[in-house]
């Protein structure tokens, strides 16, 4: 597997974020703008993204504010127009590197329901969204407790850290080898602030209350696991339905669990995610 160039984007607000750009090989084909979930960062899906790179596709993996190779200020975010203005300012990036192409916005997990409100933001850049997994519909959630102290936190104490509820790495995968790497990885986000989460809870009542206001121009394709832990394929699938889109795909990997990329042999969550990011069946 190849290896990522490590890059620094600057964003509006001064923040300086790290980045890992795949360039593509062979005949350009696309752009993709990969972003990870609420735990994860880059590192877990840098073999899809090379994958992805020897499609053809530039790839652009940014690491959340906060999260990842990201140090300052770690587990926050102000708001969720910040979180979006992240992404579109990636997005630029990435478009500039590209050559001006539409970008395919690709978000796992938690990054699926960023990757979706995104899209609805700058339709115009965005020409497919693919989400793996996405983070619509929680099974894993906080105690109404906690959920209430951190609506209070949110007002006196926005940097007040509370456990991120997804400690058992067997949540993720059946792979007792990427079980383990989960369990050992430094730079997994264990705690997130009550504003970033307040941030999160704002993108679901975005996405809710905009997704069937108006027919998206691009295509939207959902890859899903059939072992799901984290997230409800029911309710996901329903939504889905629902979306009005230019294109709607659902493809589901039955025997796969949460985090595709972790799956012994990939393979066929590899090439169902170029097919997604480069071509309409």
């Amino acid at each position: 597997m190849g290896k990522p160039d490590f890059i620094t984007i600057g964003y509006s607000d001064g923040y300086t974020g790290l980045a890992r750009y795949w360039p593509p090989q062979g005949q350009v084909r696309g752009a993709v703008l990969y972003l990870h979930g609420i735990q994860s960062h880059g590192g877990w899906f840098e073999a899809s993204a090379c994958r992805l790179a020897q499609a053809g596709l530039h790839v652009l993996q940014p690491d959340r504010r906060g999260s990842g190779l990201n140090e300052r200020d770690r587990g926050h975010a102000r708001s969720s127009g910040r979180l979006l203005s992240d992404v579109i300012e990636a997005t630029a990036w990435l478009k500039g590197k590209a050559g001006n192409r539409k970008v395919s916005l690709v978000g796992v997990s938690w990054g699926g329901k960023l990757a979706l409100a995104a899209g609805m933001r700058q339709n115009g850049d965005i020409d497919r969204l693919v989400l793996v997994a996405p983070g619509l519909f929680p099974q894993v959630d906080l105690p109404i407790g906690q959920k209430i102290s951190v609506a209070w936190s949110a007002l006196l104490r926005p940097r007040r850290a509370f456990l991120v509820p997804l400690n058992e790495p067997e949540l993720f995968t059946d792979n007792p080898l990427r079980q383990t790497y989960i369990r050992d990885d430094p730079l997994r986000l264990r705690h997130a602030t009550a504003r970033f989460l307040l941030a999160s809870r704002m993108l679901d009542i975005m996405i809710q209350r905009e997704a069937g206001q108006q027919a998206w121009p691009f295509a939207v394709t959902f890859l899903l696991a059939g072992k799901e832990r984290i997230v409800d394929n029911d309710q996901t699938k329903r939504f889905a339905r629902r979306l009005r889109c230019r294109q709607m795909r659902i493809i589901e990997h039955s025997q796969a669990a949460h985090t595709l990329e972790f799956e012994p042999d990939p393979k066929a969550y590899f090439d169902d995610l170029v097919a997604a990011t480069t071509t309409e069946r």
